[in-house]
């Protein structure tokens, strides 16, 4: 595919852009962290020392070329040097989902064998050591913040500061190793191991050479003309490939600063303070922070309340053709930078986007409302298609050409094609090199002329090379009728109310299309604390007649929209429960970055799925769940089935 293999500009992995930017760039601000309430800053010079001395104290203890070390953590400036001090000794980064429970840990870390294990606190600890009979070839556990761990065995932990200082003090027995483990990295070296979700089995490791990593860096960041002087807020999971490639592929691509929030609980607040000028979030976010917006309108006065609601009009209609540069006649124009002054701007202000240059969310389809929403407000926000297969691009939409119905066009250096049955194929200089211990996976995903399955249905706009997602190629099936059940479209529609957080589909060769739905417990608490009512728990506050109604009168606008679709209108919803409980990745009903697992939940609420078909009133039923301490436990609950009206498709009127 025509990639050089001494690398883009001779540079031919991570560490040897660090090396180069800590030359050109030695005073530029490279890492942002607050820690109690105060940002601290660290130059690209003083990162790359940083991160030599780690490397050194890997070196002196004991850490071989080809070992696997995990990362587990939030984000962090000492984690992602983790990462690059791992590739720094030829060693393979493994960074964890930090909110995984033991047992998840325990899989990844025995499944690659991770000798060498970095954490960030007590809990991370706490989960390592709880599995670590079971982990044959573990055998240091490398510790950053060491409270809690004064008086725990010592043998095989390590605090943080302390490999860095046993590295710095043995730094002229070990530089020359170090340089020339690093010599021998290459564009074939492997840069990362990043697990799967697990949608439908076991997570796999796949593995991303500094080719993939380097080059899909290059190719986006020119595509979005990505700076040295441009900040990004890194506070997605680490081991999600998408950080990784903003956090540490394009960072070190372009020099620019990787921002790390004190916690996700004060990440708005610093989102407000730094100010990103680009910015990745899966649509969950947007949804949620759309939400709260809504919800401040509604317990603001009459005259507040009325001048948004005016002004956002505007915006809708207005906004993106001049966030395209379309033209835009001078009272619109006007009208529009007033609600600048007194609207839009406080808004960006206020959800920290007040400098985005360039946007984008992924993962997930984001509803067409939310989307425009944001681009309204003159936010740069695009879609992109892409999977940890594929070093995250496989599609990107360029400025002036960014809809709410698409994904964009093939990323630079990205080929597509569609198959026959309707699956999307990819290959780039992106495409993952395998999956670990994983053959057969590989040879099914990945065929000798490099093309990849991305599992995903859709097609090609022939007029405008715009690629089309339509579902998960898996979960698109047949109604009854022979036509086409795709579930995720509908449930995106769902979600767009604030009221509903999360809905399952239903229907695959059936007669109806059913659904279960998870209430908003922000949204609708706020609703009902407005309101005077008084709920005692999240099961009660979903099984309210008038939260019933809600959401009913919501799923039957979705059928009136859905009834246009003249592909997708058999997908209307015909009967739904509003869930006792929210889905959790804890229980096993979401992976780790919120996909559905449809599978799971089709088996653990199968009472509730007959009920929806049999014609009952009610279910009562019994649900297993898992606390935050790990205890299990149940919830006993008798579930109203509701009845949604449905509308005869837009076609058949027209025939009619």
């Amino acid at each position: 595919m025509g990639t050089p293999t001494s690398g883009a500009e001779g540079l031919r992995s991570i560490p040897a852009l660090l090396h180069r930017n800590a030359k050109t760039l030695a005073d530029k601000p490279a890492y942002r962290e607050k820690e109690f309430g105060i940002w601290q800053s660290w130059t690209w010079s003083e990162a790359e020392t940083e991160i030599e001395n780690l490397a050194l104290g890997l070196l002196n203890l004991g850490v071989a070329e080809g070992d696997f070390i995990a990362i587990i953590g939030r984000n962090r400036p000492y984690m992602y040097w983790g990462m690059v001090a791992a590739q720094m000794v030829g060693a393979i980064p493994v960074p964890l989902y930090n909110d995984a429970v033991a047992e998840e840990m325990a899989y990844v870390l025995d499944h690659c064998g991770a000798r060498f294990v970095i954490v960030s606190d007590q809990e991370q600890v706490d989960k390592v050591i709880e599995v670590q009979e079971n982990l044959h070839q573990f055998e240091h556990l490398i510790y950053l913040d060491p409270r809690g761990l004064r008086k725990y065995d010592h043998t095989r932990l390590h605090q943080y500061s302390h490999i860095q200082e046993q590295g710095h003090a043995a730094r002229d027995e070990l530089t020359p190793e170090l340089r020339r483990r690093e010599a021998k990295l290459d564009y074939d070296s492997t840069c990362v191991m990043l697990y799967t979700s697990g949608t439908t089995g076991k997570p796999k490791g796949v593995v991303l050479s500094n080719r993939n990593v380097i080059e899909s860096a290059k190719s986006s960041s020119e595509f979005d003309d990505l700076r040295q002087t441009d900040d990004i807020l890194a506070y997605l999971p680490m081991a999600w490939v998408g950080d990784f490639i903003f956090s540490v592929g394009q960072s070190y691509w372009t020099g620019f600063c990787t921002n790390c929030p004190e916690s996700g609980e004060t990440m708005q607040t610093d989102l407000r303070e730094i100010g990103p000028t680009y910015f990745f979030a899966p649509p969950r976010v947007f949804e949620t922070q759309l939400t709260q917006v809504m919800i401040r309108m509604e317990d603001a006065g009459n005259f507040k309340r009325r001048m948004f609601h005016y002004f956002m009009d505007h915006a809708k209609r207005v906004g993106p053709a001049l966030l395209d540069g379309k033209s835009v006649g001078l009272w619109d124009r006007l009208k529009y930078n007033l609600g600048e002054v007194l609207v839009y701007g406080p808004l960006k202000n206020t959800l920290g986007f007040s400098r985005v240059r360039v946007g984008y969310t992924a993962g997930e389809a984001i509803g067409p409302e939310i989307f425009e929403f944001y681009r309204s407000l003159g936010i740069n926000l695009k879609q992109l298609y892409g999977q940890t297969e594929a070093t995250v691009f496989i599609t990107a939409q360029p400025d002036g050409q960014v809809r709410s119905d698409t994904v964009g066009v093939p990323s630079p250096g990205v080929e597509i094609r569609i198959a026959e049955n309707g699956e999307v194929f990819y290959r780039s200089p992106g495409v993952f090199v395998e999956y670990y211990k994983n053959a057969e996976s590989t040879a099914d995903t990945k065929d000798a002329e490099g093309w990849v399955a991305t599992g995903d249905a859709g097609f090609i706009e022939p007029d405008t090379g715009h690629l089309r997602i339509i579902d998960r190629a898996k979960d698109v099936g047949k109604m009854a009728d022979g036509s086409m059940f795709a579930p995720k479209y509908v449930e995106n529609k769902l979600k767009f109310y604030p009221n509903i957080l999360e809905a399952v589909v239903f229907g695959n060769g059936r007669d109806e299309c059913t659904a279960f739905i998870n209430i908003d417990l922000s949204a609708v608490g706020n609703w009902a604390e407005r309101n005077n009512i008084a709920y005692a728990s999240y099961q009660e506050l979903a099984g309210h007649p008038q939260v019933l109604a809600t959401i009913q009168a919501h799923v039957e606008e979705v059928n009136r929209s859905v009834a246009q679709d003249e592909m997708l209108s058999g997908c209307q919803v015909h009967r739904f429960v509003v869930l006792h409980k929210e889905l959790d990745a804890d229980d096993g009903e979401l992976t780790r970055t919120r996909k559905v697992r449809r599978r799971i939940i089709e088996e653990k609420y199968d009472d509730i799925i007959a009920a929806l078909y049999d014609g009952s009133d009610k279910v009562s039923t019994v649900t297993e769940v898992t606390y935050e301490d790990g205890r299990k436990g149940s919830i006993s609950a008798t579930l109203e089935v509701r009845s949604a009206e449905t509308r005869v498709a837009a076609q058949k009127m027209a025939a009619e």
